[in-house]
């Protein structure tokens, strides 16, 4: 039998909410969490010590509340149901030479709510206050569904043209342009103070929430009090719950109302809440960093974090460019950088004939290998990678941005017919390339920097473009005899 759970952790109690196929439940018991799974690219780690540990005493009872939302994830069940806990008597106490219960025998709960105590401790000796430590912690929720999705190793991706497709919509356009018309004062006024085109910030916006339609339903406290607790990235998690209760702390937003992504994002252009601390502003003068409601505070924000990494004003992001017939495309890697004027001596031309933008540090890209588009990325769209580090998320940012503005498209033709290997098929391509001797960095299933460069070598060994597109022709010519 199976059933769905929130455990919910007070200073004095642990409440686990179970909806279950027969009774219901007296006590929630789960095997011990799986040893946490390596991850290709840990999001920044906190430099902080663990806290020592903190006793916390086992409930006297277990309540049972009403089944949780919709769409929880029911894990697998691990001991079977009494009766009610609001009547179920008050369990016998332990006999005196019976043994203290170890780690892995206690219950989810338990172990959520030493977890949380122990954290709670360290928060408090940090200088966050006994008010803000209740508001956060009395009620935390355990959610099972944000250890799912953290898991979730989507088999098959999804290929930049289809991204493009999705994101930079002609409806997506025409309200990008609306809503530039209906922000225009605060996006003046943070275009002026920051040096950042309106429509760039408001084609954050759009990608991000879809212009605030869709901020999360999930509470940043309870997420990132799950994630840490799981351990696979509890450095990361314990740095950003203690962020989250700073803000907490400072009033800029109660408990109820911090609520974003199950990963801890937050507010219509989606800041990590150590992300929040460093760039989030009271643009509007009320007393409150408002990411939630205020459009000066929202847009003035996601200014503040380009220009924090590294927007120069009176830039462009690149431009779409054609090359020369013969061109090493190896070298439209995103790293060799060289300026504009130098591109343009080798023959690389703007698309339709047009001029290179003026940029001193700029990079060739291929996003589609050598038969899709190519792109001249100069140090603004770096900035774009870092407020989120994906090449296709820039490039989308920055093609809406240019068609809210009433620019042209992509004029190249995406090479639609190759369709993109699934992660089974990147790991066998990881994995053959080191057997042939080009070292991919690791077999992990996703064609990173390490990679493709990998990949370029290769194809480079074999004569062909050298644009290090991983394809499934390629695939074949490695594994074959």
């Amino acid at each position: 039998m199976s059933f769905s759970l929130h455990f919910s952790v007070r200073r004095d109690r642990v409440a686990c909410t179970a909806l279950a196929a027969a009774a219901m439940l007296a006590a929630c018991v789960t095997p011990p969490a799986a040893e946490p799974r390596a991850m290709r690219a840990e999001p920044p780690a906190t430099t902080a010590e663990a806290p020592p540990a903190v006793a916390v005493e086992a409930p006297s009872a277990v309540t049972v509340e009403p089944p949780p939302a919709a769409g929880a994830v029911a894990p697998p069940e691990a001991a079977a149901a009494a009766t009610p806990a609001a009547s179920a008597p008050e369990p016998p106490e332990p006999a005196a030479s019976a043994p203290s219960q170890s780690p892995a025998e206690a219950s989810l709960p338990e172990r959520f709510a030493a977890w949380v105590g122990a954290f709670r401790a360290s928060a408090a000796v940090a200088g966050i206050d006994d008010p803000t430590l209740q508001a956060a912690f009395d009620d935390v929720l355990y959610l099972p569904r944000v250890i799912e999705l953290d898991r979730a190793q989507p088999e098959f991706t999804r290929t930049v043209w289809d991204y493009i497709d999705l994101v930079v919509s002609p409806q997506r356009v025409a309200r990008g342009r609306d809503k530039l018309q209906q922000v225009r004062i605060p996006a003046a006024i943070a275009a002026a103070r920051y040096g950042v085109p309106p429509s760039i910030l408001v084609a954050i916006w759009g990608i991000e929430t879809n212009y605030g339609d869709f901020t999360g339903t999930t509470p940043t406290i309870d997420a990132l009090s799950t994630l840490g607790f799981d351990g696979r990235r509890e450095a990361w998690a314990r740095n950003e719950l203690m962020a989250a209760l700073k803000i907490l702390q400072s009033g800029d937003i109660p408990r109820a109302q911090m609520i974003g992504s199950w990963a801890g994002a937050m507010g219509q252009t989606q800041f990590l809440p150590s992300t929040f601390l460093a760039y989030a502003v009271d643009a509007d003068g009320d007393g409150h960093r408002d990411i939630w409601g205020s459009a000066a505070d929202v847009l003035a924000s996601t200014a503040n974090h380009l220009v924090g990494s590294g927007w120069r004003t009176g830039e462009p992001w690149g431009a779409e460019v054609r090359l020369p017939a013969g061109f090493d495309v190896g070298r439209a890697d995103g790293q060799t950088r060289q300026s504009s004027a130098q591109w343009a001596a080798e023959g690389v031309r703007g698309a339709g004939g047009a001029p290179l933008p003026e940029l001193a540090e700029a990079a060739l890209a291929l996003p589609a290998g050598a038969r899709g588009p190519a792109f001249l990325l100069g140090p603004n769209f770096r900035a774009i990678l870092g407020y989120n580090n994906s090449l296709n998320y820039a490039l989308a940012v920055s093609l809406l941005a240019q068609r809210i503005d009433g620019g042209a498209g992509v004029q190249a033709s995406w090479p639609r017919d190759l369709a993109p290997l699934s992660r089974t098929q990147v790991r066998d391509l990881q994995a053959a390339l080191s057997t042939a001797g080009f070292d991919s960095g690791g077999v992990d299933g996703v064609a990173g920097p390490a990679t493709r460069e990998a990949l370029r070598r290769f194809q480079r060994s074999i004569g062909v473009p050298a644009d290090g597109y991983p394809t499934l022709e390629l695939l074949q010519r490695l594994q074959a005899p």
